[in-house]
């Protein structure tokens, strides 16, 4: 199972999230403000950060920025009570992969935790573990990393997956609900706004390659154009 930082300033639910994914077999290093939770993740090695919004001495906004600077990949998971859809795309747009919103069942945290453990493990096996060319770039699906000419990008895991998705049906349409579904695991209106967040980076990074072009059939879904 995972070793997961969690950041929670609630004395309660912090004990009842440490407690039951515990009790599944992860492993949590549990710390109540923004601070100290940095200190343990520059001292130690986790696969997923959860981290709560509002806490003291650093939220999770600020935290999540500086463990983006110490590692590119990591999933970082928001837990937050706010729910004003800036406030959650902001968190997108640091480097978090997903968020739930307070209050929330833990079989709902435990379901997007397993996402990412899952997507970890695609991530490792023989068959998936190469590196695709599409158009004068490449992506090396096993160590995220993307590259055009001397240039290289490390992806989060899940720019990674997006990423992924798109080369996997190049020149095809891919919609937004399979997308949202497959990488998300579900198909709602904030998880559609992050997907927007997360096609802008895309952009963003394959934009010195004039083969590439990721289109946008607005409403329906994404195509990566790839000239032959």
């Amino acid at each position: 199972m995972a070793k997961i930082l969690l950041a929670e300033d609630d004395q309660n639910l912090g004990f009842m999230i440490e407690d039951n994914l515990a009790s599944n077999g992860h492993k949590i290093t549990w710390c109540n403000n923004g601070e100290t939770a940095l200190e343990h993740f520059i001292a130690n090695e986790f696969e997923i950060c959860v981290l709560d919004v509002m806490m003291p001495k650093m939220d999770g906004f600020e935290l999540a920025s500086k463990i983006r600077e110490q590692n590119e990949f990591i999933p970082i998971i928001f837990l937050t009570a706010k729910s004003q859809e800036e406030d959650r795309l902001e968190g997108f747009e640091i480097g978090g992969d997903d968020y739930v919103t307070k209050p929330f069942s833990i079989k709902e945290l435990e379901y997007r935790i397993n996402v990412f453990l899952r997507r970890s493990t695609d991530q490792i096996r023989p068959t998936e573990a190469k590196v695709i060319e599409f158009g004068k770039s490449f992506f090396d699906e096993k160590n995220l990393i993307y590259q055009f000419k001397d240039q290289q990008k490390s992806l989060t895991q899940m720019e990674g997956n997006l990423l992924g998705m798109l080369i996997k049906s190049k020149n095809e349409l891919v919609k937004r609900e399979m997308i949202l579904e497959e990488i998300w695991g579900e198909n709602d209106y904030f998880k559609g706004r992050s997907l927007d967040v997360f096609i802008t980076r895309l952009r963003k990074y394959l934009k010195g390659d004039e083969t590439l072009e990721i289109r946008n059939h607005h409403g329906v879904g994404f195509c990566l154009i790839v000239e032959e």
